[in-house]
């Protein structure tokens, strides 16, 4: 997926939720009441053009006589990971309904025909339309039927489901949240693991989004995941587990999924037997019975403290022996536990010695507050290798990333996905996998090139918005008096844009003399590389200040021409041409700011790279990763918190400060509370009227 593609995408996203939201707004509805009817429209439409996909390549292979003209059996369409829908079920079955017809008992018996025909679904789907008034779902089905999402792929579909999780996770939705872990910690966890092949096992699963990015991983690598990998889930909650079999369905996946709580039962009896254990369980869980679980063979270290009413005081030892247990000789694990267990003590510490001395424990990874949308504390991801080499059995990575961090809203960070790669680029390193690293260097110093070459594409509309609209306004501007304040104005404008198209024209002819041809996937090339694109991304940033001042410019003296001098009056001036074109340009302007910060971006992420790891080998960073041995976790009570190792990173300024960001960042937190205060009003308005006030 290109840089477009993917902005292209976030987008989309943002469109819909706003356009959902809205919906539900006006319903009066709580986001708990509106999310599993609005995850259910998801799994209709992206069922359907599954289907319609399926049915496509089958009637192809028919006509081309690679199979047999015969009636279609559900085989033929999971082959393609698609269901074979009943009628009553297809998305545009249910659009093409008359409007006399109560669309809520549509959309219930297009769910009970989907579990009837597909056993793994039978009594999960959710069916509590009829609630809503017709003209409510018709709206929402609407929403979900443009031609972007008639043609979408999978790809974009298991997107939209995951946004739409995290939205409704923000919004409080299925008590607090707890189903959902980000996607980029999911990420984070299978790039450190890389779940490949086997038995993939997560024991409080949630909304299975393990599963999900752990398929996403391995197509990646140009492989299915029904070909390399079985997953196998526990879930508490009966409706966490009905999110986690839609999940999985959304992206014609397969899992055995059971209810059951992992504390006292096993039901899939997985013990010593999976390649892979992935995991976000409940913190801090108190009321585990300790009599009932004292002899479990999945607590081989013993339990971590028991308190006089014959509970284990705290549950987080008893995830992080099961996770151990579960794995087979060869296994790996990933998950997410409280900062708090890290460095605990009496009980807890007893175990955690007991799992260092395994040599089993690998990376451990520190994430700062606020990723998890209902959550503001911050966590820690473990990582166990059963199978590691000799010559790191008694060391850990020791990996702080709490200064690595995207802001996504003013209460929410995440890591970006360029973000994630740099991660794992650490652990490959620690692996001995430089060849890796040294992929990934390249993979963004080609970007970079490849960004800087599609600056040429940019400059030409902005350019020739500007001019259109420079020669909308002259014939008024040349009416002026030899002393109108305007004539300030208009020479500012001018040199403004004078400066930024000459240095456009200098960038892009240095881009296709000088920063054309890649070099040489080899480290040392790579380096002498970057410094020289440093020079170039320098400039980028400069011409994106130089392209915002002189549409600033431009805009002012249209604006001053008409408050100031007159012009809405005016016989040459055209008031609805002018504003046409201005929004012209700040569209053009906007595609080439963002086509300059890509460059700029991808420059930016080797540099990060290579200016940390310049040979290629791990190394200690301060404030950021150190390899430790046993004897030093020993002497630090067997803590296995990051920060008590790395130590703090030196003071150094930040040549890539990045301003326009920072006034980004401030308007999209001033965005949200100007949201928050809306919906707020809006509650208080309907109390008021519920009241007779």
């Amino acid at each position: 997926m290109n840089g477009d593609e993917f902005r292209g995408i976030e987008r989309l996203e943002a469109s819909l939720w706003d356009a959902a939201d809205n919906l539900r707004a006006n319903s009066k509805l709580t986001a708990g009441e509106y999310c599993m009817p609005v995850l259910g429209v998801i799994f209709l439409r992206h069922a359907t053009n599954r289907y319609n996909e399926a049915l496509r390549e089958i009637r192809a292979d028919q006509a081309a006589g690679q199979i047999p003209k015969r009636p279609l059996t559900p085989a033929d369409f999971k082959k393609r990971r698609a269901l074979l829908l009943p009628e009553t079920a297809r998305y545009d079955h249910l659009l093409a309904l008359d409007r006399g017809e109560d669309l809520g008992k549509a959309l219930v018996a297009a769910m009970e025909a989907i579990e009837a025909d597909f056993p793994a679904l039978q009594g999960q789907l959710p069916k509590d339309y009829t609630r809503f008034e017709s003209g409510l779902l018709e709206n929402l089905l609407r929403t979900f039927d443009s031609e972007i999402l008639r043609r979408a792929s999978g790809d974009v579909f298991g997107r939209i489901n995951e946004y739409f999780l995290m939205k409704f996770a923000m919004q409080g939705a299925q008590d607090n949240g707890e189903f959902f872990t980000p996607p980029s910690i999911v990420q984070t966890i299978v790039n450190v693991i890389e779940p490949d092949h086997g038995v993939v096992f997560d024991p409080a699963c949630g909304s299975g989004g393990m599963f999900v990015q752990s398929s996403h991983f391995i197509e990646r690598r140009g492989d299915r995941a029904a070909h390399r990998v079985t997953f196998y889930g526990h879930e508490f909650k009966t409706s966490n587990l009905r999110l986690a079999l839609m999940n999985l369905a959304v992206h014609a996946l397969e899992g055995s999924i059971k209810e059951a709580n992992t504390f006292y039962e096993d039901p899939h009896e997985l013990f010593g037997k999976c390649d892979f254990v992935m995991a976000n369980p409940p913190f801090n869980v108190d009321k585990v019975d300790a009599e009932k679980i004292k002899t479990d063979r999945r607590l081989p270290f013993g339990l971590p403290g028991v308190n006089k009413d014959r509970k284990v005081g705290n549950g987080n030892y008893l995830w992080i022996s099961y996770f151990h247990s579960y794995l087979n000789p060869n296994g790996r694990a990933g998950f997410v536990m409280s900062s708090q267990a890290s460095s605990a003590g009496h009980g807890e510490a007893e175990v955690r010695r007991k799992l260092v001395e395994t040599g089993d424990v690998d990376v451990m990874i520190a994430i700062r507050s606020n990723f998890f949308y209902t959550r503001t504390v911050p966590c820690e991801l473990w990582h166990f290798d059963r199978a590691k080499p000799a010559d790191r059995r008694d060391k850990v990575l020791m990996f702080d990333a709490r200064n690595v961090y995207r802001k996504v809203t003013r209460k929410i960070y995440d890591f970006s996905p360029e973000q994630q790669q740099n991660l794992a680029a650490i652990v490959w390193l620690y692996r001995g996998q430089s060849d890796r690293f040294v992929a990934l260097v390249q993979q963004y110093l080609d970007r970079t090139l490849a960004e800087a070459a599609a600056i040429a594409g940019k400059v030409a509309p902005f350019r020739k918005a500007y001019d259109a609209l420079a020669a909308a306004v002259a014939p008024f501007l040349k009416t002026l008096g030899k002393d109108s304040p305007l004539r300030d104005a208009i020479k500012e404008r001018d040199e403004a844009v004078k400066a930024c198209f000459q240095g456009l024209d200098d960038l892009t002819a240095r881009i296709s003399k000088d920063w054309k041809k890649p070099c040489e996937a080899r480290i040392t090339a790579q380096k002498k590389r970057q410094a020289s694109l440093e020079e170039l991304a320098a400039a980028c940033r400069d011409l994106v200040k130089d392209a915002d001042l002189a549409f600033k410019l431009a805009a002012r003296v249209v604006d001053t021409a008409e408050t100031d001098a007159g012009a809405r009056e005016h016989d040459a001036w055209d008031r609805r041409g002018v504003g046409r074109l201005e929004k012209e340009l700040d569209a053009r302007r906007k595609e080439l700011v963002e086509q300059l910060k890509a460059a700029a971006y991808f420059e930016r992420q080797a540099h990060w790279l290579l200016s940390r790891f310049p040979d290629a080998r791990l190394a200690d960073v301060p404030g950021l990763v150190k390899l430790v041995d046993r004897k030093e976790i020993e002497a630090a009570d067997w803590s296995l918190t990051p920060g008590r190792y790395v130590g703090v990173a030196p003071p150094e300024e930040d040549e890539d400060f990045d301003f326009e960001q920072t006034l980004r960042d401030i308007h999209t937190e001033l965005a949200d509370l100007n949201r928050e205060a809306a919906e707020l009003a809006a509650t208080i308005q309907r109390n008021f009227e519920g009241l007779g006030i």
